[in-house]
């Protein structure tokens, strides 16, 4: 008796009774036709054993079985004498190789993944199935990427032990562009308006680097979300987008959408009331935090703020979990909206504990003592925020996760779990460049939180033509439990100006010194220090009078001791690539009266930063100096301000600004003015990246010698370019290309500049 199943003809095992055999009981079992499946393998999938009676029943079912599998492509059983059952199975052939041709604009191995997530790859089993899987996942990848033309073509070799090998050719196709959107419906604005507000865009001079001439089911909806909220905040609360069409030509190379919206009438606010209990806030103090007001256009971005602002204040007072509901009351006649804002305050929260993981090098008090919100505490959101953004700033951590979890059991209590992932701290680096100063190295190995104390060391070297330090520090930024901080340098500076414009002469300072740092708030700080100082002045023959002069009056070397004050406030959001906020420094430098140079310097820097769309930022800079020397003496040279080139106004060469010589070498003033106007805004296609950046500039300023008046529109000087900023891991780079815009025919002119490395 004979019984065979193929894979086509399953359901006429169910249908028909023409494969009826004689039962009899199963004595033994025997495998034919395995290569690489083990007996075992088809002994535990099939229903019966040895003992049972096969009837056409269990037959079925254990052809069923076994092509259930999807090891084999085809099955037979056999019945021989003395109740022996016999399975035959073809096995199904294994993928030897997967090659895939024609591929461009996708990495292979990146395609090889997508294939090996469907079932394709090498030693897997292959059938049809597995093989239209791949083939839909390939084009699904392309269509993904705007290409709605590819085509796969798959071919199937068979090699000996049942084995094959894979060929996928790629015919790629161009991506297709979206050629026409058509906004149907709109009325209060024009369709080019709202045409600008989306992503998604016909092909233009950049398209090419945004993609956003291709179209994307993700980008679109983001689109539409865009518009509703345009809407919404400008007070059509019936505004809604009744249907998308998106066609695409028989070629397969144009998109067309279209949009068709409705957006209904404009509805402005007849009025607010505050409902709730009075106990932790009055209804007038709610009020003020409600952003709409009588009379004002509706918009749902005031209303949600408001919310946020009322749900905040409630949590500075410990009520985590207030709930603040706005019930509106709809005119559609009159096309008006008031809101009643129900305050529910809750119960008052308190934090049972603060849990700290992840800092296994870093020691735990140097995480705690940037809690701002204390264990045992009312919950107040900001501290709570502020605690995160001062672990962020420690720069030890990659990541800084924060949670809130319930106290199983107490109602009115919360823990606070912080999850930090560390980052090596140490850092080595050594970098060379070429930049107004000509050639320069520069090395530095640093180790911020040093042994996990949080502590700083840092030691530098920098060289070049004009400049040369050698430095240590050490900051201890915690030196007292207040969070008093103080650090120690050492250094030795040397400068030789014969390779620039400036007058010539060496110069050789050796120097040590202690400050400390008072913390006023979290964004503000007073520092203080007393530094020693010797300096040697060495002349050559072309130096100037006035430094033959200061020769003269102090001799070759002289020793200070220094005295500094400064006050610092900061609350911009990165110190690295700042989009809000802003940045005040003050310095008072003074030679103490048992210096041999007696002089005061005072410097005043002042940056503003204004987001102005979620990629443009509007940059301010402001800075003021002035210094003198006190007690009949005159002003060192070396300690005049100097302004042109890179930081201040570009265009110009470095320190060319100000008076001169007779030999037209510069000599700096006493006096500076600098002032900086910069548009910051990512490079197209690399909006996410935080590390580089560029920027359209108008740069101004002027240096003052004794006596001249200030300002004085003679002496300032402008300039107007592009700016290229990137911190490279060799240093940060700074690439300029200015055009000065009042220069006079003494001036010396630098239209491209640059800086790269650790300048200090």
């Amino acid at each position: 008796m004979k019984l065979k199943r193929l894979a086509g003809l399953i359901p006429l095992l169910y249908a028909t009774s023409s494969l009826a055999i004689e039962p009899f009981v199963i004595k033994d079992i025997r495998v034919e036709g395995i290569q690489r499946t083990e007996p075992g393998t088809v002994f535990s999938y099939l229903p019966v054993k040895v003992g049972d009676r096969l009837t056409d029943d269990r037959a079925t079912a254990a052809l069923h079985a076994l092509f259930a599998t999807g090891f084999f492509k085809d099955v037979e059983l056999k019945a021989e004498q003395n109740g022996v059952l016999v399975v035959v199975v073809r096995e199904r052939p294994t993928v030897a190789s997967v090659e895939i041709e024609g591929v461009k604009d996708i990495p292979k191995d990146q395609l090889s993944e997508n294939l090996k997530m469907v079932g394709l790859a090498e030693g897997r089993i292959l059938d049809k199935a597995v093989l239209d899987k791949a083939v839909q996942e390939l084009k699904r990848v392309y269509v993904s990427r705007g290409k709605y033309g590819v085509e796969v073509k798959t071919t199937v070799t068979d090699l000996e032990r049942n084995r094959v090998a894979v060929k996928l050719d790629v015919v790629e196709g161009s991506a297709s562009r979206i050629r026409l959107i058509n906004i149907v419906g709109s009325k209060a604005y024009s369709e080019s308006e709202l045409l600008d507000m989306m992503k998604l865009t016909t092909p233009g001079l950049f398209t090419w680097m945004s993609k956003n001439d291709q179209y994307s089911k993700q980008k679109l909806s983001a689109d539409i979300e865009t518009l509703r909220t345009f809407y919404m905040n400008s007070g059509y609360m019936d505004f809604s987008v009744d249907s998308t069409q998106v066609s695409i030509s028989p070629d397969k190379e144009d998109i067309f959408i279209t949009l068709n919206i409705t957006e209904g009438e404009k509805y402005t606010v007849s009025g607010i009331k505050v409902a709730g209990s009075q106990a932790v806030l009055s209804h007038n103090e709610i009020r003020k935090l409600i952003g709409m007001q009588e009379g004002d256009v509706f918009s749902r971005e005031a209303l949600t703020e408001s919310t946020r602002k009322i749900s905040e204040r409630m949590g500075e007072e410990g009520y985590a979990f207030a709930n603040i509901n706005t019930i509106p009351e709809v005119d559609k006649e009159k096309h008006q909206v008031a809101f009643t804002f129900v305050v529910d305050p809750q119960q008052r929260t308190y934090i049972r504990r603060i849990n700290i993981t992840g800092n296994d090098k870093t020691r735990d008090e140097v995480v705690r003592r940037e809690m701002r919100q204390m264990e045992g505490g009312w919950f107040a959101a900001s501290k709570i925020k502020k605690s995160k953004q001062r672990l962020d700033r420690l720069g030890f951590f990659e990541t800084v996760n924060l949670e809130t979890a319930p106290v199983q059991g107490a109602n009115d209590q919360l823990d606070v779990n912080f999850s930090v992932v560390e980052k090596s701290t140490g850092n080595f680096q050594i970098g060379a460049g070429y930049g107004s100063e000509g050639v320069t190295f520069s090395g530095s190995v640093t180790q911020a939180n040093l042994f996990g104390t949080g502590n700083y060391l840092t030691t530098q070297v920098n060289t070049s033509k004009v400049n040369q330090v050698y430095s240590v520090s050490y900051t201890n930024p915690y030196y007292t439990d207040d969070g008093i901080s103080r650090g120690f340098d050492i250094y030795k500076r040397r400068t030789d100006t014969t390779s620039t414009y400036t007058s010539q002469y060496y110069s050789d300072s050796v120097g040590g010194g202690i400050r400390f740092g008072v913390p006023i708030n979290d964004d503000e700080s007073f520092q203080y220090g007393l530094s020693a100082e010797k300096t040697t002045i060495s002349l050559t023959s072309s130096s100037s009078q006035r430094y033959i002069d200061y020769i003269n009056t102090f001799g070759s070397t002289t020793s200070n001791l220094l005295g500094t004050i400064g006050w610092t406030r900061d609350t911009r959001d990165s110190a690295m690539y700042a989009t809000e906020g802003t940045m005040q420094r003050a310095v008072f430098e003074l030679g103490l009266p048992v210096s041999d140079q007696r002089y005061y310097r005072l410097t005043y820097q002042h940056q503003w930063f204004q987001p102005i769309s979620t990629n443009l930022t509007l940059m301010m800079n402001g800075e003021l100096g002035t210094a003198d020397g006190y007690d009949g003496m005159p002003l060192p040279f070396f300690k005049n301000f100097y302004a042109g080139g890179v930081g201040s106004v570009r265009g110009y060469d470095t320190s060319s600004l100000g008076p001169r010589d007779s030999s037209g070498s510069y000599l700096g003033g006493n006096k500076t003015v600098i002032g900086n106007l910069e548009l910051l805004f990512p490079i197209p296609g690399m909006e996410k990246e935080k590390s580089v950046r560029l920027s359209a500039f108008v740069d101004g300023g002027a240096i003052y010698g004794e006596g001249e008046q200030v300002p004085s529109s003679s002496g300032m000087r402008y300039s107007a370019g592009l700016t290229l900023s990137w911190f490279s891991p060799a240093g940060p780079l700074r690439l300029s290309w200015a055009k000065p815009l009042n220069d006079q025919p003494q001036d010396k002119l630098q239209n491209m500049q640059f800086t790269l490395g650790t300048m200090f």
